[in-house]
C-alpha cells in the first residue's frame, strides 16, 4: 500500500511508522508535492493549505478520488463520534446554530490557519450541507499590517442552519477547536483539548494525532474529511477573504 503524509512538520508524524513517505511542504503554493502522490496512487494524508488555488485542489482531489484525507485531528476519536451520533439520533432535537472558536500559534492569517478545523467539524455533523452565505470581520492588530490575527466568521448553510466562529492567533494557543452545537430542545459542547482542573500543564482528552493516523493508516472510511469537504471548506475560506476585503456578505453559487 503506497501512502504519503505531506506536512509542515513532518515530524509530527514520522516517528514509528513504517513504510510511509512523510514530505515536508512549505505552505499555500505547494500543492504539487500532493498531486504528484495522488498521481502515484498513494493514500495522501495532508495538511491544510493544500493549495492557493481552487483549480490546484480540484485537481488534487481528482487525481485521488477517494485516498486523499486531510489532517484534521479534532474530528477523530470517541468523543467527537459520541456527539455526532447523539446529535444525528435528534439528542438536542433540530440543529439550529453552530458555535466555536479556536487560537493557533501557526503563521499566517487565521482565517486560513484555524477556520478549516472548525468548519471540518461543521461539515461532518451536517453531512457535508453546502455553504449558502458567508460573512468575516478581521483586524491585523498582532500581525500589524500583515495577515489577518482575529477574525469572526459566520456561515449560513443551505438548510438554514448557522455557524459563527471566532479565530484567533495567541502564541500559546493549542489548537485544539472547541464547539458548542445548538438545538432546538439541548445543546452539546466539544472541546479537543479541554484544561485539566488545576488550569495548568497539559491538556485533557484523547491523543488526537495518533488516532488521526490510526484511522488513517487503517484501509476503510475515514472520519475525516476527504477531498470534497477539504473543496468546501476552500470555498468558504476564500469567500471569508472576500467578505473580510469588501464588508459585505458573499453568497455561494
Amino acid at each position: 500500500m503506497k501512502v504519503a503524509i505531506l506536512s509542515s512538520a513532518p515530524e509530527v508524524y514520522a516517528e514509528g511508522l513504517r513504510n510511509v513517505e512523510v514530505v515536508a511542504t512549505a505552505g499555500w503554493d505547494e500543492f504539487e508535492p500532493v498531486l504528484r502522490a495522488a498521481e502515484a496512487g498513494a493514500r495522501v494524508l495532508c495538511e491544510y493549505p493544500s493549495a492557493a488555488k481552487e483549480a490546484d485542489l480540484k485537481a488534487v482531489v481528482d487525481a485521488s478520488g477517494d485516498r486523499l484525507t486531510f489532517a484534521s485531528p479534532a474530528c477523530h476519536g470517541e468523543a467527537f463520534a459520541l456527539v455526532r451520533k447523539g446529535i444525528a439520533d435528534g439528542g438536542i432535537g433540530a440543529l439550529t446554530t453552530v458555535t466555536g472558536s479556536l487560537a493557533t500559534s501557526a503563521d499566517g492569517g487565521v482565517l486560513g490557519a484555524a477556520a478549516p478545523y472548525l468548519l471540518d467539524l461543521a461539515d461532518a455533523v451536517l453531512g457535508g450541507e453546502p455553504a449558502q452565505q458567508v460573512y468575516a470581520q478581521t483586524n491585523t492588530v498582532l500581525n500589524g499590517h500583515g495577515a489577518e490575527s482575529a477574525a469572526v466568521l459566520t456561515v449560513r448553510y443551505r438548510s438554514g442552519q448557522v455557524a459563527s466562529f471566532d479565530l484567533r492567533r495567541d502564541p500559546a494557543g493549542t489548537g485544539r477547536p472547541a464547539v458548542t452545537f445548538i438545538g432546538d430542545k439541548a445543546s452539546v459542547q466539544y472541546d479537543a483539548g479541554p484544561k485539566l482542573l488545576d488550569g495548568v500543564g497539559a491538556l485533557g482528552g484523547e491523543d488526537l494525532v495518533f488516532l488521526l493516523l490510526k484511522d488513517f493508516l487503517n484501509e476503510g472510511d475515514t472520519p475525516g474529511p476527504d477531498g470534497e469537504a477539504a473543496l468546501r471548506t476552500f470555498r468558504i475560506v476564500q469567500a471569508a477573504y472576500e467578505s473580510a476585503q469588501t464588508g459585505q456578505p458573499v453568497t455561494l453559487a
